[in-house]
């Protein structure tokens, strides 16, 4: 397996993942916001496992339900963070399954939650990234 992106490069690109989200909502493309709203939680988790030194092995690190689950189980059940960032991040897995793969699309009421739940979702990896002593001062996003 590859070596995974360092922690920084990670939340700089759940960063733009969270610019296109909003961007793509605001356009009308509620479904193309979900996917992008996720997709920045997805690699926002994935950087926080890391900063806490948890390997991202291949079944972690190539699935998503691997990485939800390893998340979870190492940062969420411990006390790291709160119960209600996996709960966003497990909600966010299904509205972005509804999204990307079932013919209807996503009310716009739920991608506005959604992308709201991806910023602050995000926003709380930052701050676990700064208390696990990661160096995340270059922040694309405020």
């Amino acid at each position: 397996m590859s070596q995974p992106w360092p922690p920084t490069a990670l939340m700089a690109k759940a960063d733009r993942a969270c610019l296109s989200a909003r961007t793509l909502l605001d356009a009308g493309d509620v479904d193309g916001a979900c996917n992008r709203a996720y997709y920045a939680m997805f690699d926002a988790a994935q950087a926080a496992l890391l900063a806490c030194d948890v390997a991202l092995t291949s079944s972690i690190g190539k699935t998503h339900r691997g990485l939800i689950n390893a998340f979870s189980e190492r940062l969420i059940k411990n006390g790291t963070v709160p119960k209600e960032m996996g709960r966003l991040l497990k909600r966010a897995e299904e509205v972005r399954l509804v999204a990307d793969y079932r013919g209807d699309s996503v009310e716009l009421i739920d991608a506005r939650a959604m992308v709201e739940q991806a910023e602050i979702f995000v926003s709380a990896m930052h701050a676990q990234l700064a208390s696990a002593g990661g160096n995340d001062d270059k922040r694309e996003m405020s």
